[in-house]
């Protein structure tokens, strides 16, 4: 998969065995395959009105389906595995754009959201059947298509006696809540705001491109945080929502990013990313208050995405909800990289199983839904 950062595409390799509450899944391999400079700016132009023109999106989903095709055959290398004993790919593909909430269009109210990434092109090159697509039918069934991995983290997260918060923090943070002795139902996941795309964008606008990214949160821990500035963020109105809901680059992108730094006038670099950082702390940590914690106990959170890597969003985090301790996903056994590619992986075997991987409780869809779109590849699954 690839996320709303836009950074690569992440690429597991995974054996699973069973399906359902009885999925044991064992990681094999993880590779990221970083986009070239060009792809980042394609992907960027095709992402946003009004460069986003139908010729350059059209030209954006092949390419792109050639380097998940790669990325995963070279995660497939590094595992030593030949590509004839890859049962099947599941691809999430990279998110243009996200429209959760029904808009009039041509007489009729729509939902709408497109991910590229041909996966016609993926089964060709690997010869895998491939599973694309996850997010349409969802919002078919009235959900808003995201969250999904939620579905997974109720199978592989869930415990008998602690309420568990599973945090994600990639471009996009979101949660799951997994109460005590958690069913289907019960699970309760959205977006919480921000993760690392606001501080992505604004780190390549203050060192004026020569970063993508703040590496480590190591601008951020050096700045102080702007009490007015991290006030005025904190009223966007997404935050007070009610779930199910999900935003992504349209809400909170290129466009929110240079709103803050109008805002910052006479701040210094550091304390514009550390604003950023506590903002994103903030925002997830407010959203556990105001959604999470009427529902039932909330013992500790298990965290995973790149936002693990910046120093700054997690010790403001661990801060926010002391004393409920923060874990990673990779304390259990799950590198804080790979979860999401994992998940996609899941998803996909689930499906050619015929078993629903939404969870209307998460998304509010109408009923739970068998996700994705199924390409053959040119030998069979083996069973």
């Amino acid at each position: 998969m690839s996320g709303t950062s836009f950074d690569g595409v992440d690429a597991a390799l995974v054996a699973i065995r069973g399906r359902g509450l009885a999925t044991r899944v064992e990681l094999l391999a993880f590779h990221t395959m970083a986009y070239p400079a060009a792809v980042r700016r394609l992907v960027a132009e095709v992402s946003a009105p009004p460069s986003g023109t139908v010729d350059r999106v059209c030209q954006a989903n092949v390419v792109l389906g050639e380097l998940f095709a790669e990325a995963a055959m070279a995660v497939a290398e590094q595992a030593g595995v030949p590509l004839g004993r890859i049962d099947l790919i599941g691809s999430h593909g990279q998110t243009i754009h996200h429209l959760p909430e029904p808009t009039a269009v041509a007489g009729r109210r729509v939902a709408s959201t497109l991910q590229i990434a041909e996966p016609s092109v993926i089964a060709e090159r690997t010869g895998a059947t491939t599973v694309a697509d996850f997010r349409p039918r969802d919002m078919a069934c009235g959900g808003q298509g995201a969250p999904l991995v939620p579905y997974v983290d109720y199978l592989l997260f869930r415990h008998r006696a602690r309420g568990r918060l599973v945090l994600n923090i990639g471009g996009i943070a979101n949660v799951t809540y997994l109460p005590p002795r958690c069913r289907a139902a019960d699970v309760v996941a959205f977006d919480t705001g921000p993760g690392n795309m606001l501080l992505d964008a604004l780190t390549a606008r203050l060192t004026a491109g020569r970063r993508r990214f703040d590496r480590g949160g190591a601008m951020a821990s050096r700045g102080a945080v702007s009490k007015p500035l991290l006030r005025g963020l904190l009223r966007h109105p997404y935050l007070r929502r009610e779930p199910p809901k999900s935003t992504g680059r349209e809400t909170f992108g290129a466009a929110f990013a240079h709103q803050v730094l109008a805002r910052a006038k006479g701040l210094s670099p550091p304390d514009i990313l550390a604003t950023a950082a506590a903002f994103t702390a903030d925002s997830i940590h407010g959203a556990a208050e105001r959604f999470v914690r009427p529902l039932g106990p909330l013992d500790e959170v298990i965290a995973s995405g790149g936002g693990c890597h910046n120093r700054a969003v997690m010790a403001r985090l661990a801060d926010r909800l002391d004393p409920v301790p923060v874990h990673t996903s990779g304390d259990l056994g799950l590198p804080v990289d790979a979860k999401e590619a994992v998940a996609f992986a899941i998803l996909a075997h689930e499906t050619m199983a015929g078993r629903p991987g939404s969870l209307p409780s998460a998304t509010g869809a109408r009923r739970a839904a068998v996700l994705g779109k199924i390409v053959p590849g040119r030998r069979p699954p083996r069973r």
